[in-house]
């Protein structure tokens, strides 16, 4: 009887784990990319429990994953999303980074940090923003880098108009919690 308690508890201790776990990438959090981490991590707790020690961590076990990586539903890097001008003499300046050409604010374009742009390796892929107020998303193309040693903060999603509309959100705001990855 003890063992078959044992086990339930740890049932118990698993799905609530894996709740707060989604709970968390829900709501633009990061966690671990590896998911065979998180399996290895969970023996871990189960071994543990079950011969009573206490559960072994893995110094330097935290995962730092380049956004690529992450992914899923309602994952992603968080990040901020600012409302960007692509078209000649609006807010983004001279032409895009990765074409040399002004793009219209009706097209679902975005501009990356300086380490997200990763030296052009992103220029016109595809990446998904997902809105971390209400959870919608949108896939934008990455046409332009948003110079970290110009003044961009490091966490910027700069984004046209039209990613703003179809995400529902008032441009008026400027600035709003949202994460990404690529698509």
């Amino acid at each position: 009887m003890a063992k078959n308690a044992k086990i339930v508890v740890l049932v118990a201790v698993l799905a609530l784990l894996q709740v707060s776990c989604a709970v968390a990438r829900r709501h633009g959090k990061p966690g671990p990319c590896d998911e065979d981490a998180d399996a290895a991590d969970l023996v871990d707790l189960s071994v543990s429990l079950r011969h009573k020690k206490t559960p072994h961590h893995h110094h330097g076990s935290h995962h730092h994953c380049s956004p690529a990586r992450h992914g899923g539903h309602g994952g992603g890097t968080p990040a901020v999303m600012t409302l960007n001008g692509f078209q000649h003499g609006e807010t983004g300046g001279g032409p895009s980074a990765c074409d040399g050409h002004f793009h219209s604010d009706g097209e679902l374009i975005v501009a990356l940090s300086t380490e997200w742009f990763a030296r052009g390796q992103r220029c016109h892929r595809t990446i998904r923003i997902t809105s971390a107020h209400h959870g919608r998303t949108v896939e934008a193309r990455v046409v332009d880098e948003c110079d970290s040693s110009r003044g961009c903060r490091h966490n910027i999603v700069d984004s046209s108009p039209a990613v703003w509309k179809a995400l529902g959100l008032d441009t008026d705001v400027g600035e709003v919690p949202v994460t990404w990855s690529d698509a």
